[in-house]
């Protein structure tokens, strides 16, 4: 049988990795770790004709089975959307403080093999070329704000702060320096030499180009964070793959908020009779068994906790591919604040990790509030989910493997997941339920304020009785976030600049969660008493990643 759908698309993977070699290391894609992206506009233009080209190619494809149907409705809807964005003006000139070509410059080294020699000479090459591609960035974002196309100020400022803090211009962290001062010592003095003086290089024009964005581009950026009706819609659809009533999602955040609220309460009096959320949580840190002291502390507990969930639930509530039983847990070496995950390589040689960018001021961690995030980045979330797609080669084509992600399907199913072990059990203890709880309420919150703030709704008169009549801004927000959240507040500053440079992708957590439960509810109505959970994990999971929409499309073919 031929399989075009498979090989156009898998051909496409092979392109894309061509033109930009970051997008290749993240996925895992081999050979590409010495090179970096042209990041100037004839390489942004490179990429955005590759994208227009292969998604005609793919549309005029016949598929040959199901399997090529999802493939190619997946495709379609994922490429189709960064045209749009590309045709609507935004992705070149768009900066936030969590997406960038500059972050992408950065992060890109945090997966990079370091075992070896020649993993250090790769880095050292990579190192190399970063002036050049800095260079062609900024080339990209000069021309982009001269023809009036900018990000918001508040923004560019924030990014400029946080590449003074990677420089070593603000505080401790002098990122390129820490990373080659982790070459072993072994390392022959020629080739230690080189990496030096390749990452003095770049850390001087990440510097300067800290200084463009502060000087040229902050100034010169949108007074406003909020985007608008019409650029939030279609960033909805980016990190939902799907379309959706944004007044009625709005008023469904104040009704889960309120739900989960009530949850919390009464939480809160199972751990002390009679104590409020915050008086049982103050109790809790109290607690010795529950607290970590160093962010290494935390690492060891992350590790421990993850093998242990992975063991339980393995060949009992989930089927686990044997590779993906193995999963690294990571102090990030930034201290931007945020949690993450990123998947294996290709060939598995790079597990699955899960990374926590602990700011400078955090020192100390309670295990109540941090356990339900295991199972979020771990197993059963996105480790489950990103690894076995990963895995999957007899089921999903190359690009499902390896370049597929879309948040709502992704972080929709990481809440699902965490609820899924409230269910089994796992969460019984009060404590580290209401951890999981304020997780929930956390992302019901954003809900509400990321739709708010980007489309500059009134506040209803509501259950908090919070601001009622006034605008969303983005100083409401902050407020109100952390009135619903434990959360410290360094973490939560991060997050609202996260949510006003990212517009839609917050919401994507609890919505595509609620996508998911309405997903399985619709299966279980159809099978009836034939219903069974663990079959349709594996089922749901093996379309692998794909837009909410395609995903209830798919479910409802099986």
């Amino acid at each position: 049988m031929t399989r075009e759908v498979d090989a156009r698309t898998d051909r496409y993977v092979e392109d894309l990795c061509a033109l930009d070699p970051l997008t290749a290391t993240y996925v895992g894609v081999a050979g590409h770790d010495a090179d970096l992206p042209d990041l100037s506009p004839d390489g942004m233009a490179a990429v955005e004709e590759l994208n227009r080209v292969a998604h005609a190619d793919v549309s005029a494809i016949e598929p040959a089975d199901e399997r090529e149907q999802v493939a190619k409705e997946a495709f379609l809807e994922r490429v189709g959307l960064d045209i749009e964005l590309a045709d609507a003006q935004i992705t070149r000139r768009f900066v936030s403080v969590i997406e960038s070509g500059i972050h992408s410059l950065r992060d890109v080294f945090d997966l990079m093999p370091t075992d070896s020699e020649d993993d250090w000479a790769t880095i050292s090459t990579r190192l190399a070329g970063l002036p050049d591609a800095v260079e062609g960035y900024t080339t990209t974002l000069r021309e982009e704000a001269a023809a009036g196309r900018v990000s918001a100020g508040a923004q560019y400022a924030k990014v400029a702060d946080q590449i003074q803090a990677w420089t070593g211009q603000k505080g401790a962290v002098d990122f390129f320096a820490g990373l080659v001062g982790r070459a072993p010592e072994g390392t022959p003095a020629s080739l230690r030499t080189e990496l030096e003086s390749h990452a003095a290089r770049a850390n001087e024009a990440f510097a300067e180009f800290g200084r463009f964005v502060a000087s040229d581009l902050a100034p010169a950026g949108l007074p406003k964070e909020a985007v608008g009706r019409d650029h939030y819609r279609l960033a909805s659809r980016l990190f939902l793959g799907a379309e959706v009533d944004l007044e009625e999602t709005y008023a469904w955040g104040w009704e889960e908020l309120e739900r989960i609220s009530d949850d919390m309460a009464a939480t809160a009096h199972r751990i002390v009779p009679g104590a409020s959320v915050a008086e049982a949580a103050a109790h809790l840190d109290t607690d010795p068994a529950r607290q970590l002291t160093s962010p290494d502390a935390l690492r060891e507990w992350m590790q421990t906790t993850a093998d242990r969930a992975i063991t339980d639930l393995a060949d009992v509530h989930f089927d686990i591919p044997e590779p993906v039983r193995r999963i690294e847990c990571m102090i990030a070496p930034t201290s931007d604040g945020g949690i993450y995950y990123t998947g294996p390589s290709e060939d598995f040689s790079r597990p699955g990790r899960m990374w926590w960018s602990v700011p400078e001021s955090v020192t100390g961690f309670s295990t109540w509030r941090e356990l339900t995030t295991v199972f979020h980045e771990g197993v059963p979330g996105h480790h489950l989910q990103i690894g076995q797609t990963a895995y999957r080669s007899e089921l999903l084509n190359r690009w499902q493997r390896l370049m597929c992600w879309v948040s709502g399907h992704g972080e929709g199913w990481a809440l699902y997941a965490e609820r899924l072990m409230d269910s089994l059990g796992y969460l019984n203890d009060p404590g580290d339920r209401l951890g999981m709880l304020d997780g929930q309420s956390f992302r019901a919150a954003r809900v509400i304020i990321d739709i708010g703030m980007h489309l500059e709704l009134t506040i209803p008169e509501n259950p908090f009785g919070f601001h009622p009549g006034d605008r969303w801004t983005p100083e409401l927000g902050r407020e109100f976030i952390g009135q619903h959240c434990l959360m410290d507040g360094a973490f939560l500053d991060f997050e609202v600049a996260r949510y006003l440079g990212w517009p839609g992708q917050a919401p994507s957590y609890k919505v595509g969660e609620r996508i998911w439960l309405q997903a399985r509810d619709d299966a279980h109505a159809r099978a009836g008493d034939a219903f069974d959970l663990k079959a349709f994990h594996r089922a749901a999971l093996d379309l692998g990643s794909l837009g909410l929409d395609p995903l209830r499309a798919a479910l409802g073919r099986l």
